[in-house]
């Protein structure tokens, strides 16, 4: 049965696959050993912290990686060096950068005041998180683009490994501040980038600078759809605090429920850097039976892994966040069955997005998912308690993105010219992975 399920799975995803699972175990570990260390109130800031860093961290600088990725996979197919495409993305990404932090510092009152009960070190650590993030999926972008999933999968279990091990000695140590465990978030990734940069230190230089437009062409859709792919997933925590501040009970048991009903997700992010290579030079090769039967295999693994991972939510999810991460006794059975839909859906969204994202579909994707969120909206603001609008907010967001794909995925695109060769990379889309930590 394993060895049937592994022959689903594009090459890559092993080693991939080990890396996630320590960094979906350090989840787990960073936010239990937190929950029962740290008071509801800190629990609650920590938890809104942890969601802003993966919603808009990543959906900002998880483009950056795929967009380097596939241009570095790309000039690989042709014997171009790496270095080009390295020197554009830090470069963008450094920039990207600048701007959050601006925006950071500009509004450090405001998003102490509202977020984190006054707390303005949060505020710093979260700059610090961002950070962290910006270095590490440059640094994967290079990493996955080269088929260096070995190297690529040991940044991330570095990353796993010294979160747990940081909010261990945290925890024997007596500490209780929320600002401690939110720099874990800034430590762990920056000694996993530092760890494994040697591949990347040998890719910098060399070759003719990369044009810029097919770069921020492709960038600036993949900066939505990636943005608004982690506000479907990771907003509801943020709205709990908006529109119930007093309620910090239900924030933190929700980001506590999340992360557990949302293990399919880290499972799905190890067969997602090799998913879209795989798809990328199925489309590039007009080799539609691969291209499908890709797709239809992906689609099946996550299927699977919804429901498996969504039963055993649904069935466990009340008791088990209470003994695993401390958290108040607010969420029941159906509060678990709606995320767990939600999930399932929203791992079918991250599949086709992939399929459409090999077909250089950008702006396709970008569309499915600003319906998704306009929907998740109009759920949210439904006359319900606080808890049930974020839960169907994520489920109708999450069904709509999928559907949209779908029927945009069955629409015959208008065949176009092929670029001059100066752009010729930037037609051959190339890899990924990404989702919640």
């Amino acid at each position: 049965m394993i060895r049937r399920l592994l022959r689903l799975v594009p090459p890559g995803t092993l080693p991939v696959g080990g890396g996630l699972a320590l960094v979906g175990l350090a989840a787990y570990v960073h936010l239990a050993v937190a929950g029962h260390s740290l008071t509801a109130d800190d629990y609650s800031s920590l938890s809104v912290l942890w969601s802003i860093v993966f919603t808009v961290g990543i959906g900002v600088f998880l483009p950056v990686e795929q967009e380097v990725a596939r241009l570095v996979a790309a000039r690989r197919t042709r014997g171009l060096p790496p270095g080009p495409v390295l020197a554009r993305g830090a470069t963008v990404a450094a920039a990207v950068l600048t701007l959050l932090l601006a925006a950071t510092v500009a509004t450090a009152d405001t998003l102490a005041d509202r977020l984190f009960a006054g707390d303005r070190t949060m505020v710093a650590a979260l700059g610090g998180a961002l950070g962290a993030l910006a270095l590490a999926h440059t640094t994967r972008g290079v990493l996955s683009g080269l088929h260096q999933f070995g190297w690529y999968g040991t940044q991330l279990g570095v990353d796993g490994g010294l979160r747990i091990g940081l909010v261990a000695a945290l925890a024997l140590a007596g500490v209780d501040s929320p600002v401690a465990y939110a720099l874990v978030l800034v430590v762990a990734p920056l000694l996993a980038v530092a760890l494994t940069a040697p591949p990347v230190a040998r890719a910098a230089g060399g070759g003719n600078p990369v044009p810029w437009p097919p770069l921020l062409r492709g960038l600036a859709l993949l900066t939505v759809s990636s943005l608004l792919s982690q506000v479907v997933v990771n907003v509801g925590v943020i709205n709990v605090r908006l529109l119930a501040p007093a309620d910090v009970a239900t924030a933190g048991a929700l980001l506590s429920a999340l992360v557990l009903v949302r293990i399919p997700l880290f499972v799905f992010g190890s067969m997602q850097a090799a998913l879209l290579p795989g798809l990328s030079t199925a489309a590039a090769t007009d080799d539609e039976a691969a291209f499908a039967g890709l797709l239809r295999r992906a689609l099946a693994v996550v299927t699977a892994l919804g429901i498996v991972g969504g039963t055993l939510a649904v069935l466990l999810g009340p008791w088990l966040v209470q003994r695993l991460f401390d958290a108040p006794d607010v969420l029941g059975h159906a509060d678990f069955g709606w995320l767990a839909l939600a999930t399932l859906a929203y791992l079918w969204a991250m599949v086709l997005g992939q399929a459409l994202l090999a077909r250089d579909r950008h702006h396709a994707q970008a569309t499915a998912w600003t319906v998704g969120v306009v929907a998740l909206a109009a759920a949210t603001l439904a006359p319900l308690t606080v808890a049930l609008r974020v839960e169907l907010g994520y489920t109708v967001g999450s069904v709509v993105v999928a559907a949209v794909m779908i029927v945009l995925l069955r629409r015959r695109q208008t065949p176009t010219p092929p670029p001059p060769p100066s752009a010729a990379p930037a037609a051959v889309p190339a890899t990924t992975p990404g989702g919640n930590r």
